[in-house]
């Protein structure tokens, strides 16, 4: 998805589907900047990669 290696599997306490539930409706990064991007005037979307 584009996070960081661990970021929700090294959560101690959380069951493989509690893990599942909580990354099953994130936004990937590259997506939401993606997204974002596409807001903005043309003008503001120097350096953003998408």
């Amino acid at each position: 998805m584009g996070l960081p290696p661990g970021w929700v599997t090294d959560v101690p306490g959380i069951s493989r589907n509690g893990q599942l539930r909580l990354i099953g409706n994130g936004v990937l990064p590259l997506q939401g900047a993606a997204a974002v991007a596409d807001l903005l005037p043309d003008h503001h979307r120097e350096g953003i990669a998408t």
